[in-house]
């Protein structure tokens, strides 16, 4: 079966590929939705005006990962396991995550770090943002995991040290480094998000294909501070290990032991931790969304959800 979902401007033009689910076709194409939300909250709009959306099932529970291409102005393909439970696509956090690549220029093969990187930085940002997860939970997953991108011996730079880690947790450390520098250099009124804004909206999406010193070099002119062509520079050849512990005790997040984390509002950079996951509002006018998503049936022709 396919669907459209129509969010603002944009149209996603889902297709299920089995009727064989534990779960309804409505509570799957409300999980794209959900996705589609909260990509649309980060970036002021949805980032591409037509997506082609694959839902292929396998076996088992859960969403197995999923592939984003720019051909034919945007392509998703995802597989998620007949067995899985709303419960379990309600924490899922890769579609997003694959939303998120439709609003970056597709990159070179050695600068494939920074395309998955930032999908895993601003995914989460984008649920909360969304009101889809807590900042609390946010904080305590990159207090685990972000240590998986540090530089291990051996290392080359971000250019040229292709492990798993470097590539996405390496690429979510670079972004992570860069939002508070920009807030460190704005007083706290630019982060990341509005570069990122600013390069989809000089046309950097995911049918683009942009070298990385261009990208780079828009958002650090829209944010009006030399924050991401300098630490690209400096992070491209060689590693550049980051105190991770110095900045969590800076931003006000130490772990409580038992999985979460405690929070010090007064800490240093306190102001900057909040910024980086408040809701924000559309960067223009034009960016808007057109009112509420909804879901109407491509082959019915008739509305089957809306919200």
């Amino acid at each position: 079966m396919t669907s459209t979902i129509v969010l603002g401007n944009s149209r996603l033009d889902v297709t299920i590929d089995s009727s064989d689910w534990q779960l309804s076709q409505q509570q799957l194409l409300d999980w794209v939705k959900r996705a589609a939300e909260a990509v649309a909250a980060y970036y002021g709009r949805y980032p591409r005006p037509n997506v082609r959306i694959h839902v292929i099932s396998t076996h088992g529970h859960g969403v197995h990962g999923g592939m984003t291409w720019g051909r034919d102005g945007g392509t998703i393909r995802i597989r998620v396991g007949k067995e899985t439970t709303t419960d379990e696509l309600a924490h899922d956090w890769m579609m997003t995550h694959e939303m998120v690549h439709l609003a970056f220029p597709s990159m070179a093969e050695e600068h494939h770090w920074i395309e998955e990187g930032l999908a895993t930085y601003v995914e989460p940002i984008a649920r909360i943002q969304a009101g889809q997860m807590t900042a609390d939970s946010m904080w305590a997953d990159l207090v685990r995991d972000m240590p998986k991108g540090q530089p291990e011996e051996g290392d080359r730079g971000m250019d040229h040290t292709h492990t798993w880690g470097r590539t996405y947790w390496g690429g979510a450390l670079f972004s992570f480094v860069a939002d508070v520098e920009i807030r460190k250099k704005t007083g706290n009124r630019k982060g990341l998000q509005d570069a990122m804004r600013a390069i989809l909206e000089k046309g950097g999406d995911i049918t683009e294909d942009w070298p990385i010193e261009e990208a780079f070099k828009a958002g650090d002119e829209a944010v009006g501070a030399t924050v991401l062509v300098p630490m690209y520079e400096q992070w491209k050849d060689r590693p550049m290990p980051v105190d991770l512990d110095a900045l969590w005790q800076q931003l006000g997040i130490a772990a409580d032991g038992h999985g979460g984390v405690l929070l010090n509002d007064k800490a240093p950079l306190a102001a900057i931790r909040k910024a980086i996951t408040a809701p924000r509002t559309a960067a223009s006018a034009s960016d808007k969304q057109s009112g509420p998503s909804e879901i109407l049936g491509a082959v019915a022709g008739r509305r089957i959800g809306a919200r």
